[in-house]
C-alpha cells in the first residue's frame, strides 16, 4: 500500500534506541549520532521505492557522513512474512548497495512505532540535539523524472540542519510501501 509521510513535527525529540544489525552487533542512538546531526532512514530490501532510490541515498549518506552527520538505516518489516527482508538478505542488500553505515533490525517494530514511521523509505533528519528538523523525501527522482538532474531535498536539508540546527520550512513528503 502506497503511503505518504506526515508533515515534519519540528523540534520533536527523537526517542533513543538500541538495535542490532544482521550480524548481532548492537548500536545505540548515541553510537550513530554525528557531531552535527543524525539521519535515520526506515527502509527495507523488497520495497520498489527503496530499490529505486537506494543508490542516490547511499551516495548522499556518504557525503553527509564526511560532513559529521551520522547515518543509520532501520528495517522494521516482519521478515517472517517478507523473506526478502530477512537479516541474511539485509546483509546482501547492504553490501550490494554499498552501505557504509549501520543497517539495523527492528524486529518488534517498537522503534518504528515510537517514531511513527509509516513507510519505506521514511526519513528522519535530526539536529545535534536529537530534535526532528526534516521528514521528507530523498529527492525528486520518480518514474516520470528518472534523469540525472535531481533535486536532492534530503541532502540539502541535512546540510542546512548541520549548519544551522534548523531544517527547511518547506518539505515534500516521502512516499513508499507501508511498514
Amino acid at each position: 500500500m502506497l503511503l505518504d509521510t506526515p508533515i515534519c513535527d519540528f523540534g520533536w525529540q527523537a526517542p533513543k534506541f538500541e538495535l542490532k544489525d544482521a550480524d548481532g552487533k548492537s548500536y545505540a542512538f548515541d553510537d550513530v549520532m554525528g557531531e552535527k546531526g543524525l539521519l535515520i532512514a526506515f527502509i527495507c530490501n523488497h520495497c520498489p521505492y527503496v530499490k529505486r532510490m537506494i543508490a542516490n541515498f547511499v551516495a548522499d549518506a556518504k557525503l553527509l557522513q564526511a560532513e559529521a552527520v551520522g547515518v543509520v538505516a532501520i528495517m522494521s518489516n516482519d521478515y517472517q512474512k517478507y523473506a526478502d527482508d530477512s537479516p541474511e538478505n539485509m546483509k546482501k542488500f547492504a553490501s550490494q548497495s554499498g552501505m557504509n553505515f549501520p543497517y539495523l533490525v527492528d524486529e518488534s517494530q517498537e522503534i518504528a512505532r515510537a517514531y511513527d514511521a509509516v513507510c519505506t523509505p521514511d526519513f528522519f533528519g535530526l539536529n545535534a540535539q536529537g530534535a526532528l528538523q526534516y521528514r521528507g523525501r530523498l529527492d525528486d527522482v520518480s518514474k516520470q523524472n528518472a534523469n540525472n538532474d535531481r533535486q536532492a531535498d534530503l541532502l540539502q536539508a541535512m546540510r542546512l540542519i548541520a549548519e544551522t540546527g534548523q531544517g527547511p520550512e518547506q518539505q515534500i513528503a516521502s512516499m513508499g510501501c507501508s511498514i
